[in-house]
């Protein structure tokens, strides 16, 4: 029972699309209407608003980093009380990064995932988000394209978790997040591949 009040308070978490709740906000154009369609900090820096895309990452990460810190910390001060292990921070991992791109309160249609998969790995541990950061922040300076830097971060970010901590059954979910926002960038890769990708800034 508590790993299925934690799956769903995670879930619920990560169903929270800050690209559309800013936008909104902020009376801007639904990122679902134009450039990717896709409800994320990139697709909204589209619209020319930077701060909105600044509050939409800084949002999408926040929840990922929420719903797996306040996991780590009920196993850690709770979990011996109530039977529950480190394996439900690998479920909340989960749950919430599935919210994300699967979120019940925009009809199942949410995000890519990278802001939030970052804010999550950060929760497991500072050091392993900056790395994974950094993986980003230098594909993107160098090639311009956010969806390239995408799939390079989330390449590493299983293989600096094995490499940090072990292979554990968190490791497991990192991976299987790592894997499903690669599958979500399918259309991207056809694109890069293309060479009709949009580079970060363009409208």
């Amino acid at each position: 029972m508590i790993y299925l009040l934690i799956a769903v308070l995670a879930y619920l978490i990560g169903s929270i699309s800050f690209a559309v709740v800013v936008s909104a906000a902020m009376k801007l154009q639904d990122p679902r209407s134009y450039g990717s369609k896709n409800p994320g900090a990139t697709n909204v820096l589209r619209s020319g608003n930077t701060l909105a895309a600044v509050l939409t990452l800084i949002g999408d990460a926040f929840k990922g980093w929420l719903a797996v810190w306040l996991t780590a910390r009920f196993v850690h001060y709770l979990g011996g009380q109530y039977g529950v292990g480190n394996e439900a921070i690998g479920l909340a991992v989960m749950a919430v990064f599935l919210g994300h791109v699967l979120p019940i309160f925009f009809r199942f249609k949410g995000g890519k995932g990278v802001a939030t998969a970052a804010g999550v790995l950060f929760a497991i541990h500072p050091i392993l988000g900056l790395a994974t950061a950094a993986s980003w922040l230098i594909m993107a300076f160098f090639f311009r394209y956010s969806s390239l830097a995408a799939l390079v971060a989330a390449v590493f970010a299983p293989l600096y978790e094995v490499f940090m901590f072990g292979f554990d059954t968190r490791s497991v979910a990192v991976l299987a997040m790592s894997l499903l926002l690669i599958y979500r960038h399918r259309s991207n890769i056809k694109n890069l591949l293309a060479g009709k990708e949009g580079r970060i800034g363009q409208k």
